[in-house]
């Protein structure tokens, strides 16, 4: 049995079949893969064009999380995804990302779902499991109207806590900790952050390309990519892939973590050049040509400078205040979405607490964990795909070699 039909356990379903196993999907929801529908704004980036292996989190093994997240080459995803499932993916160039030719993510999962089905995958939806437990050399699977089952294997493809409208409800976490595996404490991740009061609620829409920096001798990190302003506060890829750092130092009742934007590509040294010109050019002008309208009054005003101001007048304190809020500019958060808008689930079950040729637990022979429960997570851009593909995959394979 293979307990939840996301994309981590259709595909476990698809390869224990494949590999000559009798396979029954559980999924709580009326159909399956809701987060492939909804991700990528409804495109599904299926995968990233190359892995970044070092840009994943973990609390677990750096040489577990890469082996697993290498057992499956990205180019054999690819053409899994192409000439087995029948889904062309296409690259889009400027953000390295993989999609369906059709830019359709119910195409994904769709294809997967047909896939599984035609491999004698019985899938059966609607069936919420409340608990898994060793029955001899078998395991009980007990749904929460009472009906039980048993099984040879089991397969714990339950997702995370992440976006709880799709039926995420972190099952699979309390399943590992009642059969004594070790769950690293879990948290949102990949989630925007938010500002109360919010300052920048003004410049709500305004998106743009940045650098991000979280300082620190931890779990110091950077990133670069779409920066974008809400009404709440702030988000997009840069702000998602550092969120974590927030999240933990917020929970952990440490000093807040902090981040810095670089709003633009040009450094201080060029930002030097450029304000110190003996120009008749007003400085709004100039911060214009690098920048949002919106943005550039925002930062003068927060500088104290007057927009009207021309360069050749720009006096060198008002120029090293401005310069610090364009290339250190301290982003003020103060908390963040949540679960609700979190892309995936930082911690989960140790590594160490599967064996890593077939995810098959260390502790219970029979028992998989496989996709989001695990304790890892990627940048945005298709990776935690790739994760559940490959982890997913290798739980099905698994299966077949008991």
């Amino acid at each position: 049995m293979v307990i939840g039909a996301g994309a981590a356990g259709l595909m476990a379903a698809i390869h224990a079949s494949a590999a000559g196993r009798r396979v029954l999907l559980l999924e709580r929801t009326a159909e399956g893969g809701r987060k492939i529908l909804i991700s990528g704004g409804g495109r599904c980036n299926v995968l990233p064009s190359a892995l970044q292996p070092g840009r994943f989190v973990s609390d677990s093994s750096a040489n577990l999380l890469r082996r697993l997240l290498l057992a499956w080459p990205l180019e054999e995803q690819r053409s899994f995804f192409e000439q087995t499932v029948g889904i062309p993916l296409q690259l889009e160039t400027e953000t390295g990302k993989l999609f369906p030719a059709s830019n359709r993510a119910r195409d994904v999962r769709d294809g997967l779902v047909d896939l599984a089905r035609q491999r004698g995958v019985e899938l059966r939806s609607g069936a919420h499991v409340v608990d898994v437990t060793p029955d001899a050399s078998r395991w009980r699977i007990t749904l929460h109207d009472g009906e039980s089952m048993v099984a040879t294997s089991v397969i714990v493809a339950t997702g995370g806590l992440s976006v709880p409208a799709t039926g995420s409800d972190g099952m699979g976490f309390e399943i590992a900790k009642r059969t004594g595996h070790i769950v690293h404490d879990t948290y949102p991740a990949l989630t925007p952050l938010t500002a109360n009061p919010a300052v920048h609620a003004a410049l709500a829409g305004i998106s743009l390309d940045v650098t991000l920096e979280a300082p620190g001798s931890g779990r110091a990190g950077s990133a670069s990519g779409g920066f974008l302003f809400t009404h709440r506060g702030y988000s997009g890829p840069a702000v998602l892939d550092l969120s974590h750092l927030a999240v933990r130092s917020r929970e952990a009742g440490a000093a807040r973590q902090q981040l810095r934007v670089r709003w633009t590509s040009l450094t201080e040294a060029d930002w030097e050049k450029r304000l110190t010109e003996r120009s008749p050019q007003a400085v709004l002008t100039v911060l214009r040509e690098a920048l949002p309208a919106r943005l550039a009054e925002w930062l003068l005003a927060d500088a104290a400078v007057e927009a009207s101001r021309q360069l050749a007048q720009l006096r060198r304190e008002d120029r090293r205040l401005l310069i610090e809020r364009l290339v250190r500019y301290p982003l003020p958060w103060t908390g963040d979405e949540g679960y609700k808008k979190a892309e995936v689930t930082g911690g989960g079950i140790a590594l160490d607490q599967i064996q890593p040729a077939t995810l098959e637990s260390r502790r219970h022979p029979g028992l998989f964990f496989c996709g989001e429960v695990l304790d890892a997570f990627g940048p945005i851009g298709g990776h935690n795909f790739a994760w559940a593909w490959a982890t997913g995959r290798a739980a099905g394979l698994g299966t077949a070699r008991r």
